[in-house]
C-alpha cells in the first residue's frame, strides 16, 4: 500500500501545484534545510583578543647604558643617532600571558624556528621569545670571529667559535629566560624568553601589541623588559571581545590588578 501510495505521488504531482522540473528539487531542499543543524560557532568568535599600548618611560631611558669595544663593526647611523630609541627598547618589551590549566609543554604545537643573527657587533634582535622546542640559529654575518654561549639555568651551552658565513643553532626544550653572550667580544649580550604558552607578542614601532586566539578565562599577563620590574595584570578574557590593557614600563607606583 505504502510503495503503491509512493508511486502515485511520483506520477501525479500536479495535484500539489508543482511542475515536476521543481518539485524534486524544492522538496530536496525543504527536507534538507528542516534536518541540518544550525550552524555552529567558528572558533574564532569563540575565542577573544588581548591588546593595547606599551610606553617605555624615562627612567627606563636614564638606567640604559651601553657601550662597545669594537666601533668599527658598528652601523654608522648607531654613532649618528643617540641610543635608545622608542623603537628599539619598545622591540625589546615581551607581553605573555598564562593561565591555570593551560596545556602542558608536551601538548604544544611544535616549536618553530627562529633567527639571532650576530650583525655588526650585536645580536639581532636584542631580546627574542620562543615557544618551548623552538630552535635558534645564530649566523654570523660580521667579518670577524664570533661565539655564542650561555650560563642560564633553562639552556647551558657555548657553540665556539665561528667565521662569518657560518652559523650554529640550538634548540631549547625548557621555558625561562636564556641570558646569551660571545666570549669574544664581552659587550655582546642578548636574551631570549623561552615560553610554555604560545600567547605572546612583541610591540610593533608605535608600542600597539596584539594577542588573538586566546580561550575565554582568567589570564596572569605580563609585561617584561630586561631592566624593569615585570608588569602583572590579571584579566579576564570573554568569547569574541577584545581586552585591553596598557602598560607603562617602569611603573612608580605599584602593581595593579584588573578584573
Amino acid at each position: 500500500m505504502g510503495g503503491q501510495l509512493d508511486a502515485r505521488r511520483r506520477t501525479h504531482p500536479v495535484s500539489l501545484g508543482w511542475s515536476n522540473a521543481s518539485v524534486a528539487p524544492a522538496l530536496l531542499l525543504f527536507i534538507l534545510g528542516a534536518a541540518a543543524p544550525a550552524p555552529q560557532a567558528s572558533s574564532a568568535s569563540a575565542s577573544g583578543t588581548l591588546q593595547g599600548q606599551v610606553t617605555v618611560g624615562e627612567k627606563l631611558w636614564e638606567r640604559r647604558l651601553k657601550f662597545s669595544l669594537y666601533p668599527d663593526l658598528r652601523r654608522a647611523s648607531h654613532q649618528s643617532q643617540p641610543d635608545g630609541s622608542d623603537r628599539d627598547e619598545l622591540q625589546n618589551v615581551i607581553v605573555h600571558a598564562t593561565r591555570s590549566g593551560q596545556p602542558s609543554a608536551a601538548t604544544l604545537p611544535a616549536g618553530r624556528r627562529a633567527v639571532m643573527a650576530q650583525r655588526e657587533g650585536e645580536f639581532v634582535p636584542h631580546v627574542l621569545p620562543v615557544l618551548v622546542g623552538s630552535e635558534v640559529e645564530f649566523p654570523n654575518s660580521d667579518p670577524v670571529f664570533h661565539n655564542v654561549f650561555s650560563l642560564s639555568r633553562a639552556a647551558t651551552f657555548d657553540l665556539g667559535r665561528y667565521p662569518k658565513g657560518d652559523s650554529r643553532s640550538v634548540r631549547f626544550d625548557e621555558p625561562g629566560l636564556v641570558k646569551v653572550y660571545c666570549h669574544i667580544h664581552s659587550d655582546m649580550s642578548a636574551s631570549i624568553m623561552v615560553l610554555d604558552s604560545p600567547l605572546f607578542a612583541v610591540p610593533d614601532e608605535s608600542g600597539h601589541y596584539r594577542i588573538d586566539g586566546m580561550p575565554p578565562g582568567d589570564y596572569e599577563i605580563r609585561a617584561w623588559h630586561e631592566r624593569a620590574r615585570p608588569i602583572v595584570r590579571t584579566i579576564r578574557i570573554r568569547p569574541g571581545e577584545a581586552t585591553t590593557v596598557d602598560f607603562t614600563i617602569p611603573l612608580s607606583q605599584a602593581v595593579e590588578h584588573e578584573e
